[in-house]
């Protein structure tokens, strides 16, 4: 293993060494894997949680100030991507989007469960629809787009936390308009 320091090997990225990024990555790729991997329900999630975590560590290394510990940074990017998954997956658990707007196999389904689809994607469709613009705007663009926040924040010029706070809200009230259009069935 590589004797140098972490800020031996960031000053090192920072003056234009590639090479110093991958012994960080090798050096935290499996401490990183693992964190992941409690947070989310596969393998192949939590590697792609830490080959997230790794492009953004590579973009913003630069800008490192060393205020915590390299691991302990790591550690709150592979919480926040990794808790970002998950929360992806139970919205398409629960809308089950996917399924709704797959053409696939529409021949060989049975009329009913055609015209059952037809009217999820059209129930789903109206709660979008009730939003207020901005919630729309940052639920379309998160969700159906797969924007990171970051750029969402610069295409609507707004604070991370506050378009994390109305994809939030946009989510529940689209979840509260399909919870209460089934239960008047």
């Amino acid at each position: 293993m590589n004797d140098q320091s972490d800020v031996d090997l960031i000053r090192k990225f920072q003056e234009g060494d590639e090479a110093s990024f991958n012994q960080l990555v090798v050096r935290y790729q499996e401490r990183i894997y693992w964190v992941a991997r409690r947070f989310v329900a596969d393998h192949d999630s939590a590697d792609d949680v830490t080959q997230e975590v790794f492009c953004k560590v590579y973009e913003s290394l630069c800008e490192f100030r060393g205020d915590s510990t390299m691991f302990t940074w790591l550690y709150r990017i592979t919480v926040n991507v990794a808790l970002n998954a998950v929360r992806k997956q139970k919205i398409r658990e629960f809308f089950r989007i996917d399924e709704l707007f797959d053409a696939e196999d529409v021949e060989g389904a049975a009329p009913d469960e055609l015209l059952e689809r037809q009217e999820n994607r059209s129930l789903i469709e109206r709660a979008i629809e009730t939003l207020p613009a901005k919630q729309k705007s940052v639920f379309l663009l998160r969700y159906y787009e797969e924007m990171p926040y970051e750029e969402i924040a610069k295409i609507l010029k707004t604070s991370v936390g506050g378009l994390k706070a109305n994809y939030f809200h946009a989510f529940k009230k689209i979840e509260e308009y399909v919870k209460r259009a089934h239960r008047t069935r």
